[in-house]
Order: structure tokens, then C-alpha cells, then sequence
């Protein structure tokens, strides 16, 4: 049914599961903190973590990729929590899912291909500095008995750091002596035991919630849905939301995929990817979880810890429903400090250091692309907006240079025409140095424009062209368009006469036009 192991390497089933053990510990804490945010129980962040990673290490496009509740949804969640309560979340949710369906089953995840590479590091880099950011969370206690949290100071913030810092020399040393063991796991085993033995003053996951529950339970949105009007008010609350929740899951998971596969030099399946997204949440909407994405943090996590196959995104989200169903009390009592430790080395590992050597190096333009997507992440925490801010850019900056490639070589032919050969696409971008090439004024009667190398691109070319004749027409002049398409020819309105069709010759190509649709 898939393929468990990864096609293109040998398949450690023990490391697999180790690293799979690594993820589900990490999982813990950052469901628990994105189930605050979103202002629901932390078992429906848990939930959430186990049924999309469940599902997507399943039938998902991406072998070792993690996905689960993020950050990034979370935000936009609260909205809609706090207005309509948390039963809207979940039909929210299942409509999130059906839409993502809709989108792998119509194979638009191919459209990840157009994201320019400064705005994949724009995305790495940012949402490297927004983990960061959400561990220093953890550097802070309750305050007062309303609960405000002040930084750690003292004995405590000192214990902390250690302990951190610990997990990171372990993360970091213990792959040069032996890979045999996930070194993640590693390092929260020995900063647990040190804290257990030593009875040392540090916070732990049960201080954060209890993690305790039984198996999800099937449930059924309780929404209005009685009747035509109350699906249509309903569908107005939760439809602008699942838009968003869509866009911004499908964003980060095929951005993630991308970064994934660039690491293990393997190929992802977009669109399969998409659809497993989308039934995994619309399972989850029915089983009382918040809905979720791949996580780039998590996924870094499995993949230096040595899992590539579905194995281990399978074991993850198995280690991650035990530790809520039998072994609550025994995973409350791991120290923040060990799992804090393991995201600091994610974000050491994600963050594309080298972008500070090559933004010298490179176009001012991309420079600009990926410090803007990069702080635009950290900004909003909203990656959809991010990635599409910067294909934007990038798409602009694009047509500007291209703009500057149309140019024409004047010649006379046999019967002493002035022959203006065009060079270039023409397209909106060129439109305006086009109409600079020509002097209707001072040309002869007799003038030919080649369009042979050129290539007309969509409805501005057209008008472009249509201006051009009625120039020459005003200034009685004879004009003559060559080696125009087809389609180009039935488009124009007052130059369509002024074209010499060559049906061998013509070139053949589609023109962006609204009159073809």
C-alpha cells in the first residue's frame, strides 16, 4: 500500500523507531503550547499531533517529513475560537482538509516549483528565527497566582541554561563517536536522569499541562445545519477561515517537503502530499483536534536522527498517542530544558548560515527577497503570506528585467520596406519600451514589423500592437505585421487586416487573453 522504507537507501528499522521516540518527546510540549494559543485543551493540540502525523507518514507524499499541530495555524485559530467556540474550529477544519484534497487532486502542487530559491531561503531562515523565539518561552515561570509569566532569574534560569546547554554538547558530540543512536534521544535521556537523580530545580512537561487522556473519540462538529439558511451562515463564518488554514498548511508543507528532499536528495510528491494533508484534517475535524501541517522543526529532528522512511513518522505519532493514553505520568516528568535544547540545535541546523556570505554575492534584488520574506515571517508567524509577499517581489523584479530584453534590428527587404525585426517577448512588462522603437513620423510609406524572434505573451501585447497600427494608419502609412500567431491575429481589432498570415511559417503558441476563455 506504500512504501515503508525510503526506495532509494537501506531501511534501519531500529533507527527508525528511535527517531520516531525523539520526534514524539519533542511533539509534546510544542502541541501542548500551540493548543494555548489557539485557546483550546491541550489534548486537542495532542490529538491534532498524533492524527495528522498518523495519517500523512501514511499516505502522505513525503517519507520522513512530521506533521502535526503548528504555530502558524494556531494564530489564526484564536479568531475564530474566541468568536464562535471551539466546535466552528473543528468544521473549520474538516473544510480546511476538503479543500486541500480539492487542490492535490487537481495537481497544483506543482505550482511549489514557481517559488524562487531566495524566497525558500527567506522561509528557512525565518521560520528558523520563529522557533527560536517560541522556546525562550520556556525561560519563563507564573508570577503571581493569575498566572503572568516573568523571566526565570536565579537558581533556576542558571539550571536551565546548564541543562541546555548539556543537551547541545550531547546533540553535538555524540554523532563523531557513534551514529548508532539518535543523539536527540540521547541528550534527553542524560539531562533527564541528571535532573531526576540530582533533584534539580527545573520546570518539566507537567508543569506545563497534563498530557493524561484516553483514545479520541469520533465526533461530529456541533454546528447549526438544520436547514439551507443555517448551512449557508454557517458556511460564511468557517469558509474565509478554511481558506486560510488551507493556504497557509499547504504553504509550509510543500515548502517543507522542498527543504526535506533537498537535504536526503530525494524527490517528494507534491500533490500526493496535498491530498494526505487533506485527510488528515478532515479526519481530524471529526476526532476533536485542531488541525495542523508538516513541521519543518520536527522534521529536521527526524531526519538527523536518522529517519527517512514512513517507519519513523509512524512510530512518532504511536510513541506520541501511548505517551497520552499509559505514559503520562513518566513523560511529565522529562525537563523542558533537555527538549529546549534539542530546538536549539534544530534552529542552528534549519538556519541557512551561509545566506550571510552570499548576500554580497548576489542580485541586490534577492538579497532583498529573502531578508524580507525572512522578517515577514518572524513579523506575521503567517508563512502564506511570506512566501507569497515574495514570489510577488520576485515575479516583479522578473518582468522589470525582462522589460529591458526586447530590442529590433532595422533593415530594408527586396522591395525597400524599412523592416523593424523585434527581439524579445512583449508582454506588459515591454509594452512601453516597445512603443519607443518606432518613428511613424519619419518612416517611409512602406513598413514591416518581424515578430519572427519575438513572442507576444498576453492581452497588453495585443493592445500594444493595436496602438502601433493606429500610429501608422494616422500618419497614412502602409504597416505590415509578419510571423504573428494565429491567435495573436484574431485577437487584434484594428491591426488584425494589417497581418500577413503565412500558416506554414506562423508560429504557434497560446496568448494569456481573457477573450479566449
Amino acid at each position: 500500500m506504500f512504501d515503508i522504507c525510503p526506495a532509494n537507501g537501506p531501511c534501519n528499522l531500529r533507527i527508525e523507531i528511535l527517531s520516531g521516540l525523539t520526534v514524539a518527546l519533542a511533539l509534546v510540549p510544542e502541541a501542548i503550547a500551540f493548543a494555548f494559543v489557539a485557546q483550546v485543551d491541550p489534548l486537542v493540540g495532542l490529538y491534532a499531533a498524533f492524527i495528522i502525523g498518523l495519517i500523512t507518514a501514511i499516505f502522505g507524499g513525503r517519507p520522513g517529513m512530521i506533521s502535526g499541530a503548528t504555530g502558524a495555524l494556531a494564530v489564526i485559530m484564536t479568531g475564530l475560537v474566541v468568536l464562535h467556540g471551539v466546535e466552528y474550529l473543528f468544521a473549520a477544519v474538516v473544510l480546511m482538509g476538503l479543500i486541500q484534497i480539492l487542490f492535490g487532486a487537481l495537481r497544483l502542487g506543482k505550482f511549489i516549483r514557481l517559488v524562487p530559491h531566495p524566497v525558500m531561503l527567506g522561509f528557512v531562515n525565518g521560520l528558523a528565527i520563529v522557533i527560536f523565539l517560541a522556546q525562550l518561552g520556556q525561560f519563563k515561570v507564573p508570577g503571581d497566582e493569575a498566572g503572568t509569566m516573568i523571566w526565570m532569574q536565579g537558581e533556576l534560569l542558571w539550571t536551565m541554561m546548564a541543562m541546555v546547554f548539556l543537551t547541545m554538547v550531547i546533540i553535538y558530540l555524540l554523532p563523531k563517536f557513534t551514529k548508532a543512536f539518535p543523539a536527540p534521544l540521547a541528550g534527553i535521556i542524560v539531562v533527564s536522569g541528571i535532573v531526576i537523580i540530582l533533584d534539580l530545580p527545573v520546570r518539566t512537561v507537567g508543569d506545563i499541562a497534563s498530557i493524561a487522556g484516553g483514545f479520541p473519540d469520533f465526533h461530529i462538529p456541533m454546528i447549526p445545519m438544520s436547514n439551507m439558511t443555517e448551512i449557508i451562515d454557517t458556511l460564511t463564518i468557517i469558509l474565509p477561515f478554511s481558506l486560510a488554514f488551507a493556504a497557509i498548511g499547504l504553504t509550509e508543507s510543500l515548502l517543507t517537503l522542498s527543504v526535506i528532499d533537498e537535504m536526503t536528495n530525494t524527490r517528494g510528491r507534491g500533490n500526493k502530499e496535498c491530498v494526505g494533508q487533506g485527510v488528515a484534517n478532515v479526519t481530524c475535524g471529526f476526532f476533536g483536534g485542531m488541525g495542523g501541517c508538516a513541521m519543518i522543526g520536527q522534521s529536521m529532528i527526524n531526519v538527523n536522527s536518522g529517519g527517512r522512511g514512513r517507519v519513523s513518522g509512524i512510530s512518532a505519532a504511536l510513541f506520541l498517542l501511548t505517551f497520552i493514553m499509559f505514559a503520562s505520568a513518566l513523560i511529565e516528568k522529562i525537563p523542558l530544558a533537555a527538549l529546549v535544547g534539542v530546538m536549539f540545535m534544530v534552529v542552528i541546523g534549519t538556519f541557512e548560515w551561509s545566506s550571510f556570505r552570499i548576500l554580497s554575492k548576489v542580485p541586490k534584488s534577492d538579497a532583498f527577497i529573502l531578508i524580507s520574506v525572512s522578517a515577514i515571517t518572524v513579523i506575521t508567524d503567517n508563512l502564506a503570506i511570506a512566501v507569497f509577499i515574495g514570489v510577488v517581489i520576485a515575479a516583479l523584479v522578473f518582468a522589470w528585467n525582462h522589460a529591458k530584453h526586447i530590442t529590433v534590428n532595422i533593415t530594408k527587404d527586396e522591395e525597400d520596406a524599412k523592416v523593424y525585426e523585434l527581439h524579445g517577448p512583449l508582454f506588459f512588462g515591454s509594452v512601453h519600451n516597445f512603443q519607443q522603437l518606432f518613428d511613424p513620423e519619419n518612416d517611409p510609406d512602406d513598413v514591416v514589423v518581424e515578430f519572427k524572434y519575438s513572442r507576444v505573451s498576453d492581452h497588453s501585447a495585443i493592445e500594444a500592437i493595436d496602438a502601433l497600427a493606429e500610429r501608422y494608419i494616422a500618419a497614412d502609412k502602409r504597416l505590415h505585421l509578419r510571423h504573428l500567431s494565429l491567435e495573436c491575429t484574431e485577437l487584434l481589432n484594428n491591426a488584425g487586416d494589417l497581418c500577413e498570415v503565412n500558416k506554414i511559417e506562423d508560429p504557434k503558441y497560446h496568448v494569456a487573453d481573457d477573450k479566449l476563455s
